[in-house]
């Protein structure tokens, strides 16, 4: 099998983008089952993956920053 076979198979897998992001989800938190590990293995697109990883990462930066903005503007509204 060539490279390239692979790469296509790999994208052909039968995971919707939600279950991507779903697994994706559950990466960040660290916490996974074995075996949902070993199917998400078998199933997910490895493209959709990098995908969902982005997001989340854009998403938890915002979620970062708006955090602070409400820490510091409830700081300086308390004073």
């Amino acid at each position: 099998m060539k490279a390239g076979d692979d790469l296509k198979q790999a994208v052909a897998r039968p995971a919707s983008f939600l279950q991507t992001m779903r697994a994706v989800a559950w990466s960040f938190f660290g916490v996974r089952r074995g075996a949902d590990y070993e199917k998400d293995v078998a199933q997910l697109n490895p493209v959709h993956v990098i995908i969902a990883g982005v997001i989340g990462a854009v998403l938890f930066v915002l979620a970062l920053l708006l955090l602070v903005q409400w820490v510091i503007g409830s700081g300086v509204a308390g004073n």
